[in-house]
C-alpha cells in the first residue's frame, strides 16, 4: 500500500456522499482516488458518506480516505469506521505531530497516513509531522492555507515559500516528495499544466485532481520524459565505467548527480 502511494502522481478526489462516482473515479487513469469525508461533504451528509465509504472498502474497493480533522465532532466516528481494516488515511488541518501520532495509534496495523499540511502551524512543523512513523507522504493544502493567510491560492508566487517548506520538511524527514494541492480551475488545461509544472519544479512529485479531466495532464507532467530517463541511464553507466573523472553532457558526474539519476529512474519505475 505505502509503496503505491509513494509513487502516485495523480490523486483524484471523489465526494463520499456520491457512491455513484466511486467506480467512475476508480476507472480513470488516476494513480489513486481519495474518498472524501471532509470538505466535499456537508454536515448533514457526513453519516451517509461514512457509510458509503465503509461499504466500498468492505467490498474490495481501493482508495485513500480523507477524514474530518481531529477538532471536529465527526473525527472519532471516521476513525472508528476505519479502525477495523488496514487503510490509507488523509488527515487534514494538522497543526502538530501529536495529532498524527494519535491517529496512527487508533488505526489498524499496516495502515498509513498522508499528512495534509494546510495550516500555517502545520507547514512550519512539516519536518516533525512527516517524521511520525506511519506517515508515508505529505500533501499541500493550498486552498485552506491561502484562506488562513489571506492569499489567493491560485497565485503561484504567493505560496511558493510554503510549498518549499513542505518539500524540505518531507526530505528532512526521509519520506518521498509530497503531493501538491488542487487547481481550482477544472476546465483550462493550460492552467493545470502550469500549476503542475510549477509544483514539479519545486520538488513535488504528484498533485491533487478535482476532476477526471485534470488527471492525464497531471500524469504527463509528473512522468519523467524519455530524454530525462536516457540522461539518468547515461549518468549511471558513466558512474559504473571506472576512471577518476566522469562527465555526461559536459557536466561532472558526482554523487549528488548519481543520486538524482537514481531517484528519477525510481520515479519512472525503471
Amino acid at each position: 500500500m505505502s509503496e503505491s502511494l509513494a509513487r502516485a502522481r495523480s490523486v483524484l478526489f471523489v465526494p463520499g456522499h456520491r457512491p455513484d462516482r466511486f467506480d467512475k473515479a476508480a476507472a480513470t487513469t488516476a494513480d489513486t482516488i481519495v474518498l472524501d469525508l471532509e470538505d466535499a461533504v456537508g454536515p448533514d451528509e457526513k453519516p451517509v458518506a461514512r457509510k458509503n465509504v465503509a461499504e466500498w472498502l468492505a467490498g474490495g474497493g481501493q482508495g485513500i480516505v480523507r477524514i474530518n480533522d481531529a477538532d471536529t465532532s465527526w473525527y472519532s466516528d471516521d476513525v472508528a469506521m476505519l479502525a477495523e481494516r488496514q487503510a490509507a488515511v488523509m488527515l487534514p488541518k494538522i497543526t502538530h505531530p501529536g495529532q498524527v501520532v494519535d491517529l496512527v495509534r487508533a488505526l489498524a496495523p499496516g495502515s498509513c497516513v498522508i499528512a495534509i499540511l494546510e495550516t500555517a502551524a502545520g507547514v512550519l512543523n512539516a519536518q516533525s509531522i512527516c517524521s511520525v512513523p506511519g506517515v508515508v507522504r505529505a500533501a499541500f493544502g493550498n486552498a485552506d492555507l491561502g484562506s488562513e493567510l489571506g492569499l489567493d491560492p491560485a497565485h503561484q508566487a504567493s505560496l511558493v515559500h510554503a510549498r518549499a517548506q513542505v518539500v524540505l520538511g518531507s526530505a528532512a524527514a526521509g519520506i518521498v516528495p509530497p503531493i501538491d494541492g488542487a487547481t481550482l480551475d477544472l476546465t483550462d488545461r493550460d492552467v493545470i499544466t502550469a500549476d503542475a509544472t510549477h509544483a514539479a519544479e519545486l520538488g513535488f512529485t504528484g498533485k491533487v485532481c478535482l476532476h477526471p479531466r485534470q488527471v492525464d495532464v497531471v500524469n504527463a507532467v509528473f512522468t519523467p520524459s524519455p530524454e530525462a530517463i536516457e540522461w539518468a541511464r547515461r549518468v549511471l553507466a558513466a558512474a559504473d565505467s571506472g576512471g577518476s573523472i566522469k562527465a555526461v553532457d559536459n557536466q561532472i558526474v558526482g554523487k549528488p548527480i548519481i543520486d538524482r539519476a537514481k531517484r528519477l529512474l525510481a520515479q519512472a519505475g525503471c
